[in-house]
């Protein structure tokens, strides 16, 4: 399972009645409590509470911590009690798929080397993306090539639509922040995409710029233009 499709199972698990209001019940909490606890704060039996909290630590929502409530230790003090928590991780989903997390890194990361280096911000954006595009390309695992570049592109959420000698891209994964600073975060795009395809080997496909409503301002063409005749595209 994805990433994405670990985030909509997640959610999928509050749906459960009982469990949003156990969930919400241990969220509130300022320490980690325990089944019993919570069994009784929520009105389930203690079977019903362990079933569902440990779904919930099964889908990434809470955590488990072991503590012994005595406060004794070594022998004769008895086993420590399983206690949860909220997780670390935080999950939100969103259809079609956005990446605003990777936009924001990115973005924050060319403000922070900009203020140190002088440079202009949108010239260390660019290059901090086409250097993430290359490591997410080199780094597709048991993929080489064009398989190498789907697979990425289908983990950012640009379902990837092999068209022809290239490859339409369906969906914008900043498409709020593209629509509002249209220039920078396409050029963004833009050149992480270039970095997808250096950090895979694929030489045969060049990334454009193509807007199209409803989809990505990027599409992938046959290297020479976009039939792959030779003639540069525009």
């Amino acid at each position: 399972m994805d990433a994405h499709a670990d985030q909509v199972a997640a959610v999928a698990a509050l749906a459960e009645p009982t469990r949003r209001r156990l969930y919400d019940h241990v969220v509130r909490q300022p320490e980690a409590v325990g089944r019993d606890e919570v069994a009784a704060a929520v009105g389930v039996p203690r079977a019903t509470a362990a079933f569902h909290l440990d779904r919930l630590v099964d889908d990434g929502l809470l955590e488990v911590h072991y503590e012994r409530r005595t406060g004794r230790s070594g022998p004769g003090a008895g086993r420590p009690a399983k206690l949860y928590r909220r997780s670390a991780c935080s999950v939100a989903v969103s259809l079609p798929e956005r990446r605003y997390d990777l936009a924001g890194e990115l973005l924050a990361a060319a403000v922070v080397e900009a203020e140190r280096s002088g440079e202009r911000p949108g010239a260390v954006l660019n290059r901090r993306a086409r250097a993430r595009g290359r490591e997410l390309g080199a780094a597709a695992d048991g993929a080489g090539g064009r398989a190498a570049v789907l697979r990425v592109l289908e983990a950012c959420g640009y379902e990837p639509r092999v068209d022809g000698g290239g490859v339409a891209l369906a969906n914008c994964p900043f498409h709020a922040l593209a629509r509002e600073h249209t220039d920078l975060v396409c050029g963004m795009n833009l050149q992480l995409l270039e970095g997808v395809l250096d950090g895979a080997g694929v030489g045969d496909l060049t990334a454009r710029l193509r807007p199209v409503p409803g989809a990505c301002c990027v599409r992938l063409e046959a290297t020479g233009g976009p039939d792959g005749s030779g003639a540069p595209g525009d």
